[in-house]
C-alpha cells in the first residue's frame, strides 16, 4: 500500500484553550483542500480545561489525519511547535494557534500559491475578531517577494505557510529559551532565507481571535522579556544582514514594535528602579543598532523618544510622554517655502538640551498631513541636481 504524502501539516499547540479550539478544528475539517491532503499534529501542553480530551475526541471522529500529542506544560509555545514539526510529514507547515481558526479555502489557496511560485514561505491575509491584525502588508497580492521589498517584516507571527524542506534544511526551529517574540525569530530568519515570498491579499486566510479571558502569550511577562525578545531579533538580523541601509531597514521593526512601547505611557507608571533598569537594558541595543537610517524611517514622535533613550535622559522623555499623554498637538513648523516640516514636540529648538532640529523634522509621509506642506517631486530634485552641477562645472570668471 501506497501511502501518499500529506500536501500541508497544521501543527496546532494548544493550552487551555476551550473553548475556542471548537471553532478552531472546526476551521481545518471545513477546508476545502480535502481531508487526504491534511495532516494534523495537535499538541495539548499540559492543559486542565478539557483541551486534551477535546482533542482526542475530534481526533477520533473526524476523518483527517490526527496525532494528538499530551505533555507536560512546557511554559510557552516554542516547545509544542517544535513537537509538532519534528512529527510533520507534510509538504508544508501551517502553525495554527488553538484560540484562532483558519479562514474557508485558506490551505488550498495558500498551498496552490507556494507550488505555482516555488517560494518558501506564504502569507495569508489576516483578520481580526475583537483583536487587532497587523494590517500593512496586505495592500496587494504579491506572487514572489521579499522582506526588503515589502512590508512583510511587520508580521513576524507563526501563522504562515512554511515549505518543510526548506525548514529541514536550515534546521530551523523555534527558540525554546524566549518566552515571548519566538515566533518573530523563527519568522524573520524564515523570510531572510526563504528563496521567495507570497503574499495573498484579497482573501482572508487566518482570523486572529481575542480571547475573552486575555489569555494571550504576547500580553503577559515582564518587561525583561520584552528586551529579550527585541536583543535576539536586533541580533539574528544583525548576524544575517551586513550594515547598512538593507540592515537598518528591518532594524525598523524590532525598535518600533519590541523596543518603542516599552518607553510609552507605561513609562510613566514606571517607578524609578524599572525606569533605570530599562534604560539600562536599551543601551547596548540603542549603541548597536541605533542608527540615522532608523530614525528618519520613523515618525518624528517615535524617533524623538528613541533619541532620548539612546541619550539617557529619561527627564525629557517623561516630559515628552506628558505632551503625548494630554492629547496636545505640537504646533506646526513650516519652512523652505512648506517644504520642510517640523513637529514641534517639547524642547523644539531649545538651546539647553541641544537636540537637533532633524529630529523634529517630518519625513514626506507624515509631512502629508499638514496643510501647506509642498513635496518636492523627483523632477524637482533632478532640476535640482543638474543646476549644482552646472555649478560646479562652469569655470570661474
Amino acid at each position: 500500500m501506497t501511502v501518499v504524502q500529506p500536501d500541508v501539516t497544521v501543527v496546532i499547540g494548544a493550552y487551555e484553550a476551550m473553548p475556542y479550539l471548537v471553532d478552531c478544528l472546526a476551521s481545518v475539517e471545513a477546508q476545502t483542500i480535502g481531508p487526504t491532503r491534511i495532516e494534523v499534529i495537535a499538541v495539548d501542553d499540559g492543559s486542565a480545561d478539557g483541551t486534551g480530551e477535546y482533542l482526542e475526541e475530534f481526533a477520533e471522529r473526524t476523518s483527517l489525519d490526527v496525532t494528538v500529542i499530551r505533555q507536560d506544560n512546557s511554559g510557552g509555545p516554542s516547545g509544542p511547535r517544535n513537537v509538532g514539526l519534528g512529527k510533520a510529514t507534510g509538504r508544508y507547515v501551517f502553525f495554527l494557534d488553538a484560540d484562532d481558526r483558519l479562514g474557508p479555502e485558506a490551505l488550498e489557496r495558500m498551498v496552490a500559491m507556494a507550488d505555482r511560485n516555488a517560494t518558501d514561505v506564504v502569507l495569508g491575509r489576516v483578520e481580526g475578531v475583537n483583536r487587532k491584525p497587523p494590517t500593512s502588508m496586505w495592500g496587494q497580492t504579491l506572487e514572489r517577494t521579499d522582506v526588503f521589498s515589502s512590508n512583510i517584516k511587520f508580521t513576524l507571527s507563526a501563522q504562515k505557510l512554511f515549505r518543510r524542506a526548506f525548514l529541514e534544511r536550515h534546521s530551523m526551529r523555534f527558540d525554546e529559551s524566549l518566552w515571548t517574540g519566538e515566533d518573530a525569530l523563527f519568522t524573520m530568519e524564515a523570510y531572510l532565507r526563504a528563496d521567495g515570498v507570497s503574499v495573498i491579499a484579497d482573501h482572508t486566510c487566518y482570523y486572529l481571535v481575542g480571547r475573552e479571558d486575555g489569555k494571550h502569550v504576547t500580553r503577559t511577562g515582564s518587561h525583561t522579556l520584552r528586551f529579550d525578545s527585541a536583543r535576539a531579533l536586533m541580533n539574528l538580523i544583525a548576524d544575517m544582514v551586513p550594515a547598512g541601509a538593507r540592515r537598518d531597514a528591518l532594524m525598523v521593526r524590532p525598535f518600533l514594535v519590541t523596543l518603542l512601547p516599552q518607553f510609552g505611557p507605561k513609562f510613566l507608571k514606571d517607578g524609578e528602579a524599572v525606569r533605570q533598569e530599562k534604560l539600562e537594558l536599551a543601551k547596548p541595543l540603542v549603541d548597536a543598532y541605533w542608527t540615522g537610517e532608523v530614525a528618519h524611517r520613523l515618525r518624528v514622535h517615535e524617533r524623538l523618544r528613541l533619541q532620548l533613550v539612546a541619550m539617557g535622559r529619561p527627564d525629557l522623555l517623561v516630559e515628552v510622554l506628558e505632551f503625548m499623554k494630554a492629547k496636545k498637538t505640537p504646533e506646526t513648523v513650516l519652512e523652505k517655502g512648506g517644504r520642510r516640516v517640523y513637529f514641534a514636540y517639547p524642547f523644539f529648538r531649545d538651546p539647553s538640551t541641544g537636540l537637533p532640529d532633524a529630529l523634529y523634522l517630518a519625513e514626506p509621509r507624515e509631512a502629508r498631513e499638514v496643510p501647506g506642506y509642498r513635496e518636492i517631486g523627483v523632477d524637482q530634485l533632478l532640476r535640482r541636481a543638474v543646476r549644482k552641477a552646472r555649478r560646479v562645472l562652469t569655470p570661474a570668471g
